[in-house]
């Protein structure tokens, strides 16, 4: 008689699932610090560098104009850091969120954002610069249009997302994402912010890009568009003139109008040469440059730490970038890549246009430089878009040692 051995066969039932505590409990915690993909890397660590090193800046920039009226060395450098302190945390927290709550807050935070803009229309709104598109509000002053820039990106992915299949039809293209972005814009071209509008208009532009539309679509927003900031641009005489200064040879001829600005950017940068002055020791930040810690903050930076300096600055804008788009590329949801693409683009497009202005390559479009100018409302809308690539990095797949070197089951490794 042959005893059959039934113990490998038979089912071991499961254990009672035991209460979490203790060192259960740490386990679960421990999840935070779960590995993130380089991209989630790349993107923190640049974002961070370029906010502390702009916060440097703006110290350097503004310490002696800030004695001159009647406060300290570090007030303006404070003020921005208390942003920073904000807006950090704010982009930590919402690389926290996953894609679904980004979704959901593409209508509510576009609608909220362009309430909020509405505001520079009533008597809390102010001029600068002869452009209404800034409120105060007990002292405190915020550019609203700047929370423009990301919902638009965010409601621009959603919208061509849940219509990714109708695309090929221009019908489907253009409603209702270009109504809604021409009366998005057109609240900020009501203030004749036309800078802020160009970068609106460049974020609507890069949505439709990376959605994968046809060439023949995609080309008429941007004539209807590109028409649209030559015809405001040419239809105020004193804008025209700011902007067609970069054009002037003689430059000199008006050293005290148009051209005074821009002459002395380009005098801080030459002034530097390649190592600079040193941190702190620039001239130009004496009144001669009056945008020193705002647009022109590029030219304190030459002056200063000089090409190395302005290099380094490309380098980290351009690792951002590298970054960035490697999640486009990388991710298989169209939402992901179509907001990604948009926020990367208008971020980094941004830094070149300030760039170009300052060498004078470009008008004068006053447009700040991203996490370095002087701007609380701008460096936490740019740190908040950058929660959000944190967000979608957390969506791509981890590439660790053990899943590069360990040979696939069943396969022979090669």
């Amino acid at each position: 008689m042959r005893v059959v051995d039934t113990t490998r066969t038979r089912p071991v039932p499961p254990e009672p699932e035991q209460p979490r505590s203790g060192l259960a409990a740490r386990v679960s915690l421990g999840r935070v610090f779960a590995p993130v993909p380089s991209e989630f890397l790349l993107i923190a660590s640049t974002a961070l560098i370029l906010t502390v090193f702009g916060l440097v800046m703006v110290l350097s920039a503004t310490s002696a104009t800030s004695e001159d009226a009647g406060g300290g060395p570090y007030d303006t450098m404070l003020k921005q850091a208390v942003f920073a302190a904000i807006g950090i945390p704010l982009m930590f927290l919402a690389s926290r969120f996953p894609v679904s709550f980004w979704k959901r807050m593409a209508w509510p935070a576009l609608i909220l954002a362009t309430l909020f803009q509405m505001l520079v229309f009533t008597p809390l709104g102010i001029d600068n610069d002869g452009n209404r598109n800034w409120i105060s509000i007990a002292g405190l002053q915020a550019q609203p249009s700047e929370f423009l820039k990301v919902t638009l990106a965010i409601w621009l992915g959603f919208i061509l997302y849940r219509k990714r299949t109708l695309l090929a039809d221009w019908r489907h293209v253009f409603i209702p994402a270009i109504p809604v972005g021409i009366a998005v814009i057109g609240t900020v071209m009501a203030g004749k912010d036309l800078g802020t509008a160009m970068i609106l208009v460049l974020i609507l532009l890069a949505a439709l890009f990376f959605s994968g539309v046809k060439l023949r679509v995609f080309l008429l927003p941007l004539v209807l568009f590109a028409g649209g900031v030559a015809y405001f641009a040419v239809s105020s005489p004193d804008r025209m003139r700011r902007y067609m200064s970069f054009l002037n040879e003689d430059c000199l001829a008006d050293y005290f109008g148009d051209c005074y600005q821009p002459l002395h950017g380009i005098w801080g940068l030459a002034g530097g040469g390649v190592f600079g002055l040193g941190l702190g020791n620039s001239k130009e930040k004496y009144s001669w440059l009056p945008a020193a810690a705002h647009d022109y903050i590029f030219a304190i930076v030459g002056e200063e730490l000089g090409l190395i300096g302005c290099v380094v600055v490309l380098v980290l804008f351009a690792l951002f970038a590298v970054g960035a788009f490697h999640i486009v590329r990388k991710t298989d949801d169209p939402f992901v890549r179509i907001t990604a693409g948009a926020i990367t683009v208008w971020i980094v497009g941004q830094a070149l246009l300030n760039v170009g202005v300052v060498l004078r390559l470009l008008p004068v479009f006053g447009v700040p430089l991203p996490f370095l100018s002087q701007g609380g409302t701008s460096l936490m809308s740019v740190l908040l878009a950058c929660g959000v690539l944190l967000s979608f990095a957390r969506t791509l797949p981890v590439r660790t040692a053990a899943s590069v070197t360990q040979p696939v089951r069943g396969r022979l490794p090669r």
